[in-house]
């Protein structure tokens, strides 16, 4: 089962998030992500979070709509984006699609980048999306799927990523090391339609920029 859930981050492509949903999709909305959902032309399913960023009109239309309601306090320890992943994985999804997770407060993005290395997602194969680029957490092997040309980082969380392979880029990796810290893992460049990364310890924060539609978004 997939989960898509919008967050309450910056929402700057309706016809993409449109184009990403299929029909089955659990949609969660995070508070004032709920927004988002309707621009995309969807009803959630379900919101969480603690309402504080929804007018009354606006919850007026969630009640109207039937959508479940799960309110937590703001006097809590975790995101509502947290608790929003956490609870689409104890409900059965394997797939996450997390979009309007970034922009706005940098605090913010970089905690919810931070938020797909949860222990309870190492079986979920979660990603972040905006505009041109994908995010999501190596934990041991991936396939890195795009167009010749895209841009790939591969950047070290939770300390060094030993251990280090790549297929199908630019710069090859052979079971090296990647630092946390330094930037050595930032734009590289797939060469095939499919690529792989291999790491045998460690996370890797993979970021894939897809070059045809970051052009694209340029030209908007």
């Amino acid at each position: 089962m997939r989960a898509v859930i919008f967050a309450n981050g910056r929402f700057e492509d309706a016809h993409q998030a449109r184009d990403l949903l299929r029909a089955g999709d659990l949609i969660i909305a995070v508070d004032g992500g709920t927004r988002h959902a309707w621009e995309a032309g969807v009803d959630p399913q379900l919101v969480i979070g603690d309402l504080d960023s929804l007018a009354p009109e606006e919850r007026k239309r969630l009640d109207a709509s039937g959508a479940e309601i799960n309110r937590f306090s703001t006097r809590k320890d975790r995101t509502d984006l947290e608790l929003a992943l956490l609870h689409a994985v104890a409900n059965g999804a394997d797939e996450i699609l997390v979009l309007a997770a970034l922009g706005g407060r940098l605090d913010q993005t970089v905690a919810n980048l931070l938020l797909l290395t949860l222990p309870e997602l190492a079986d979920c194969d979660v990603r972040i999306v905006h505009r041109a680029q994908t995010a999501f957490v190596i934990r041991r092997e991936a396939l890195i799927e795009g167009q010749p040309g895209d841009t790939v980082s591969l950047i070290p969380l939770a300390g060094d990523a030993a251990g280090v392979t790549t297929e199908g880029l630019e710069w090859t990796l052979e079971d090296e090391t990647l630092a946390f810290g330094p930037a050595r893992g930032v734009s590289n460049v797939l060469r095939v339609r499919q690529g792989s990364v291999c790491v045998r310890q460690g996370l890797l924060l993979c970021v894939v920029t897809h070059a045809l539609d970051a052009k694209e978004a340029e030209g908007q």
